[in-house]
Parts: structure tokens; C-alpha cells; sequence
């Protein structure tokens, strides 16, 4: 059977990724398939699966949950660091049709118990990283009887992975799985309030992996990922590398200069990075030393990436450079072809071949195409072949999340507010609830963080709203600044407030130590105006001016 993938236009017939996996095995039994990374490709510690022990080993795992009584549908969750394991777990989970909760260890007990008891989950995988949500006495369901869970390091609680797992060469009963089959339940919030599990199909991965077949995916691709597996954003590139036969190199924590070490040592192709890990590696001194020359494609997702910071990596970084612009929920995705618009950069890029992005007004009426080309600014809004199934066991939060046009079209709202230019690439101006009013005025955060960021004291910059008895809200500033000397902090607002429009200028600006951020690296806006009414930030107390 041909295995190669070869379209990325409409889709070719439905494939399940797993099976591509088992395809890949027996053509190429000894190639690496996943990696441990260590900063050293011969770090003591390095775990590699070939193609043929990841298909062995997704067999066992897969039988044994068989053998524990889990049915297609059911679900598993896993918290633990990205690892050759971790990806075996996840992939073997799959293959036995069973759907996959990748939780997020940065999360509180009671958020991390809320999101095993809302997927319903019969089984927990943990490592280290989830001990402190789960004590030495092991994870609870929603009516709190006892999770079975398996220890992947042997220091979780729980029984071991390798007494757990069936003997060698033991085979699940096949399953059959369908486009609409749900593949994974991934949370999009678990910090504060009640999580929300985004529920994604077979079919939906499966649009993600055709469109790797226009970024130079093939049997020769090695991806080094610094991202956690329980980020959609990883996702969208470690699975099509896997379905098209490439290597995978997993790092458990990022590291700038272990990155740079390992994408040179594995002569990397393909990577996916966040804006701010990005821009912690063109900082490094030591970047233009190392060889990058074989990177065919660099992408990034999950923040807003600003234009001076892409210039840059076009300029120091071989190969493409691509932006996605989506929801974890799906819907409409925007591509910024980076090195092919060079004049674009401030953009998202132009809606995906067969996505359809649209904006809408406050009272969700479609904007017309006069007021698109007057640039008047809307939420945006998207339909494609990737969207998610519903907010696991919410059906009020997934209403509140789709649009739907006139004709019964259904879209998925994205909550930012954007506006098209006259070649219809998408600019994003912010979250349409970080938006600030101001006596009436629309101030748009992005806007004054671009000027403050043209000043060459500033590192980093978030602008948020906070009460104002005589405006209702008004901006403040929240600046990270380089190393060296940097101006008082009255004097810096001063220079900005003199460049911006009068109902735009800040009420405060306050220094910072570093911005509180997500763990793939979206600015925690909301810390920062809580911090702020109590004097403090998610990282520590308010700096002084200098």
C-alpha cells in the first residue's frame, strides 16, 4: 500500500494516523520516530523509539486498556512532560479508540480534578510534574472514588508503567475509527473558573496533517519540539511529522541554548516555537554560531508575534518562516507565509485554502463588504473542515461559541477583533475583552505596545485596562526593560504619550521583572490587572523606576 501523503488541496479518502504509523514501521522499521532530547544527542538518558518499537509498543498499551475494560470512546488523561513514553501513551491510547485528555501540570489541584472528572477519564498517566496535584495518595474522579493511575518515572503515585503494560507481543483487538470519532479532549483554560474541554475529531487532525504536505514534510523531516504535548499548538506539527514518517526530538523544558544545541546536532527541518520563545533565542549571543542551514520550516502560534521579531528571524534564521493564526477550538485559520511577504509581517496572513473567515459586529450582524474595505474592524469568525466537536459536556459554552450566518452556516467565534487590508490579509488588532473603553473610546492594547516596543529601553510590553472612576477604564502599561540603563518610568510614559492620540494615553506605567505567561507563552493579561489592585505582579512585587 502507498503510504506516502501527496495533496494538501481537498482531502484525499480519511486516514487514521495510527495506522500511518504501522505503515511506517514496516517500511522503515529502524528509523527513529521519537527522541529524547537532552541539549546533546548522546546525553546520557537519551531514549530513542525506532518506527518499529513506537508500532510494538502502541500495540501493547492499546491492548491493555483493552484488558482493563476501556471501549472505544472512553477517555485517559495524561500529565506529565513531553517524552518518547508520553507520545507512545498518547498514540496507543488512539489505536485502541480511546480519546486522549492531555492535561496541563501548571494548574491548581482543584482545576487539575475538575478537568479529570469533566473528561470523564478511567485512567490517569502521570510523571513527576503532577505529583503536586496529586499528593502521594494518586488522582480522585468527579464523585471522588479512586483513579487508577500508572507512573510513567516511577515517581508519580500509582502502579509502574512496566508492570502495567501487557508482555511483549501482545495485540489489541483492531478498531476501526471514523472522521467523526473524537481524537482528543484538550482544555483550554484550567488556571482559574471552570475548564472548558475542547473536544477534537479524527477528522479534524486529519485536516491538520494534509496541510503539512505543502511544508516539507516527508520520511527525511526531523522536528524539534519545545512545546508540551498538552498544547494544540504542538500537536498541529508533532502529528503530521509522525504521519508523514518523520523523526520527532521531544524536549521536556525549553532551553534556549539546549534548543539551539539539539537543532544543530539532529540537523533539524521543521520546528514549532512560540513568539516568545522565539525571541529568547535571536537574544542569545551565541545564536549565529550554530548551523540551522538545514531548517526547512519554522512555524509559530498561540500569541501575537510582532513584526519587528519575525524581520528578524527572516533575517538571522534559514529557511521559511509560517505563522498560524487560530483557535484550539478550530474554525477559520489564517497562514502567514512569512518569507513570502515580506511587507505583511504586521498581519496574520490570508484565510486557509477552504477557510472561511468573516467578521462580525457587536450584535453579530456580518460586516459588509464596504465597511471590509473601509477597514472597519469586527470579530473574527471561522468555518473549515477542522472544527471542534462542542466544549466536552458544556452545550451552553459551545453555543456561546458559534456563529451562525443567515444560510445556518455554523463558525466558531474567536473573541479577537481584526479588520482585512485591500489584499485580504488579516490584522489583528486584540481579545475583543482586553479591548480597553475609555469615555467612550475603543483603545486597542496592541496598539500602544507596538510604539512602546519602538523605544529601545523596552524588552517586553503588556498594556491593560483597569477601573477608572472618571473614564470607566483606562490603559496601563506593564514594561520589562533590556538590560542597561532605562528611563524613569514617568519619563517613558511621558514618550509614549506623545506619540499616541490623546484619548490613548496611559494612566500608569509600571516596570516589571518579566511578564506573567502561559506555559506556551500568552501574556497572563488578567494577572496583571489583578496585581495591579493589590501592588503586585504573578511574578513578584512592582519594580521600582529605575
Amino acid at each position: 500500500m502507498n503510504t506516502e501523503i501527496t495533496s494538501a488541496g481537498p482531502d484525499p479518502a480519511f486516514r487514521v494516523i495510527t495506522d500511518l504509523i504501522r505503515e511506517h514501521a514496516r517500511a522503515r522499521p529502524h528509523q527513529p520516530a521519537l527522541i529524547q532530547g537532552h541539549g546533546r544527542a548522546d546525553a546520557p538518558g537519551s531514549a530513542t523509539l525506532t518506527y518499529a518499537e513506537l508500532d510494538a509498543l502502541m500495540d501493547r498499551i492499546a491492548a491493555t486498556l483493552q484488558r482493563d475494560g476501556l471501549q472505544p470512546g472512553d477517555a485517559v488523561a495524561v500529565c506529565a512532560a513531553a517524552s518518547p513514553r508520553y507520545a507512545a501513551v498518547f498514540l496507543g491510547a488512539l489505536r485502541a479508540g480511546v480519546v486522549v485528555a492531555p492535561l496541563s501540570p501548571s494548574v491548581t489541584p482543584e482545576s487539575f480534578a475538575g478537568m479529570l472528572g469533566d473528561a470523564s477519564a478511567r485512567c490517569l498517566f502521570a510523571d513527576a510534574s503532577a505529583v503536586p496535584m496529586l499528593g502521594t495518595g494518586g488522582a480522585g474522579d468527579a464523585g471522588g472514588a479512586p483513579l487508577p493511575c500508572v507512573s510513567l518515572d516511577g515517581v508519580a503515585p500509582g502502579a509502574a508503567f512496566g508492570d502495567w503494560l501487557a508482555p511483549v507481543g501482545s495485540l489489541p483487538a483492531p478498531v476501526a475509527s471514523a472522521p467523526a470519532d473524537p481524537f482528543n479532549i484538550i482544555y483550554s483554560s484550567g488556571t482559574t473558573g471552570q475548564p472548558k474541554g475542547i473536544v477534537q475529531s479524527h477528522g479534524m487532525r486529519w485536516t491538520h496533517v494534509m496541510r503539512g504536505a505543502s511544508f516539507g514534510y516527508g520520511t527525511d523531516a526531523v522536528t524539534v519540539l519545545a512545546t508540551p504535548l498538552y498544547s494544540n499548538t504542538t500537536l498541529v506539527v508533532f502529528l503530521p511529522t509522525l504521519a508523514f514518517g518523520g523523526s520527532v526530538v521531544l524536549m521536556a523544558k525549553f532551553d534556549a541554548s539546549a534548543y539551539l544545541a539539539l537543532a544543530q546536532a539532529h540537523r533539524m527541518t521543521h520546528t514549532m516555537l512560540v513568539p516568545v520563545q522565539y525571541q529568547r533565542l535571536m537574544a542569545l549571543p551565541q545564536f549565529g554560531v550554530h548551523d540551522l542551514a538545514a531548517t526547512r520550516f519554522k512555524f509559530s502560534t498561540s500569541a501575537p508575534f510582532n513584526a519587528a521579531l519575525k524581520a528578524d528571524v527572516l533575517a538571522r534564521w534559514p529557511g521559511g518562516l509560517v505563522e498560524y493564526y487560530g483557535m484550539t477550538e478550530g474554525g477559520g485559520t489564517c497562514i502567514l507565509i512569512a518569507h513570502e511577504n515580506p511587507t505583511k509581517l504586521h498581519t496574520v496572513g490570508q484565510p486557509a485554502a477552504g477557510h472561511d473567515i468573516r467578521l462580525i459586529d457587536d450584535d453579530g450582524t456580518e460586516l459588509t463588504p464596504e465597511a471590509l474595505r473601509a477597514g472597519t474592524t469586527g470579530e473574527v469568525v471561522g468555518h473549515s473542515g477542522g472544527m471542534m466537536t462542542g466544549y466536552h459536556g458544556q452545550p451552553a459554552k459551545t453555543r456561546e461559541a458559534e456563529w451562525f450566518a443567515p444560510d445556518g452556516k455554523r463558525f466558531i467565534r474567536t473573541g479577537d477583533v481584526g479588520r482585512f487590508d485591500e489584499d485580504g490579509f488579516l490584522t489583528l488588532m486584540d481579545r475583543k475583552k482586553d479591548m480597553v473603553i475609555s469615555g467612550g473610546f475603543n483603545i486597542y492594547p496592541s496598539d500602544l505596545e507596538a510604539v512602546l516596543r519602538e523605544h529601545p529601553a523596552v524588552a517586553d510590553v503588556a498594556v491593560v485596562g483597569v477601573p477608572s472612576e472618571q473614564w470607566g477604564e483606562t490603559p496601563v502599561a506593564f514594561v520589562v526593560a533590556r538590560d542597561g540603563d532605562a528611563p524613569a518610568a514617568a519619563e517613558l510614559m511621558q514618550w509614549l504619550n506623545a506619540r499616541v492620540g490623546k484619548t490613548q494615553r496611559l494612566a500608569d506605567l509600571r516596570y516589571t521583572a518579566e511578564l506573567p505567561r502561559s506555559a506556551i507563552g500568552k501574556v497572563l493579561k488578567r494577572e496583571l490587572r489583578d496585581g495591579y489592585a493589590a501592588g503586585v505582579t504573578s511574578g513578584g512585587r512592582l519594580l521600582p523606576s529605575p
